[in-house]
């Protein structure tokens, strides 16, 4: 074996790592899931089984891995942080919903299957993320995410934070109000930090807020957060202009036919990707607090600006 393939062998582990990890998260996070939108009988079932069309079955979980992989360097108990986790792929999928809706980006496909209001219809579509999000919020608050309340209530006013007008939902707003018109890298900034970034930071944050971490620890992964937030939306930018449906399991091109501003239109795609992996390298710069525990947090930065889906 040659000098050159033990490097490669060496760069490769913590990726294949990750993989697993991701992928063993996942399955922590479906199972919480599925336990948390039980199947009911009535005249709401269809709403029912409209929300776990949209939560289950699906996903990165990127979000929902951030929350346990964070939670797990404090020690805290994988079932109370895959409950946040479950929480916060509800919000994620509710932001999905309607941003697949006709009134927003007008999409008929999401994560390689009819979107919501295509499987079902509009009417249900919007019930389903309205229920989402709720749920999102009634499962922080229980007992069982969290012994003290102090806790839970800093989980539930950061997720608020993060998913309105100051966040995901601002966020929305600028996009929609931004088509057509030529953005500043600035404005595109600020727009995918709120749309994407806001509720990626929060998963981060989550995880430390659960082990409750001291508020400069709990500040240092919140900008890890960030930073893996902007670094993961300027990824999408790229795959969405040189990717194909199959890759992405959404309908590819849809913001250059809309003519929406984004990182790659501004910068090009090779300026693009240097400024994603400037974001990952940054990103890793926080966990500085850390040691080894965090490498796969580590990783998971390289992932997100490396990903071809």
């Amino acid at each position: 074996m040659t000098a050159d393939s033990l490097q490669i062998g060496r760069q490769g582990a913590p990726q294949a790592a990750l993989m697993a990890a991701l992928r063993d998260r996942a399955a922590e996070v479906e199972t919480c899931l599925d336990s948390l939108l039980p199947l009911e009988a009535g005249l709401e079932a269809r709403l029912i089984e409209a929300m776990r069309y949209a939560a289950l079955g699906g996903g990165k979980r990127l979000r929902g891995f951030l929350v346990m992989e964070v939670a797990g360097l404090f020690k805290v108990a994988p079932a109370c942080a895959a409950r946040v986790a479950a929480s916060v792929e509800m919000l994620h999928a509710y932001s999905l919903i309607h941003d697949d809706l006709p009134a927003m980006d007008d999409d008929d496909l999401r994560r390689g299957k009819p979107s919501t209001h295509r499987a079902f219809d509009e009417a249900t579509a919007i019930l389903a993320g309205d229920a989402l999000q709720a749920r999102a919020f009634e499962v922080l608050a229980e007992e069982d995410t969290h012994s003290d309340p102090a806790a839970r209530c800093e989980l539930v006013c950061a997720l608020g934070l993060a998913a309105g007008a100051r966040g995901m939902a601002g966020g929305q707003m600028i996009d929609m109000q931004a088509e057509g018109r030529a953005l500043t890298l600035g404005e595109v900034s600020r727009l995918h930090a709120l749309k994407t970034g806001r509720l990626i930071q929060y998963a981060a944050e989550a995880g430390a807020i659960l082990g409750r971490a001291p508020w400069q620890v709990r500040t240092q992964i919140a900008a890890y957060g960030r930073d893996i937030g902007a670094a993961f939306q300027i990824a999408d930018d790229v795959l969405d202009t040189v990717g194909t449906a199959e890759q992405i399991g959404k309908t590819a091109g849809k913001d250059q036919a809309a003519g929406k501003a984004t990182v790659v239109s501004i910068l090009g795609i090779a300026r693009a990707e240097a400024q994603a992996r400037m974001l990952c390298e940054q990103s890793k710069a926080h966990l500085d607090h850390f040691g080894p525990e965090a490498d796969r947090l580590r990783a998971l930065a390289s992932w997100v600006v490396s990903r071809q889906s």
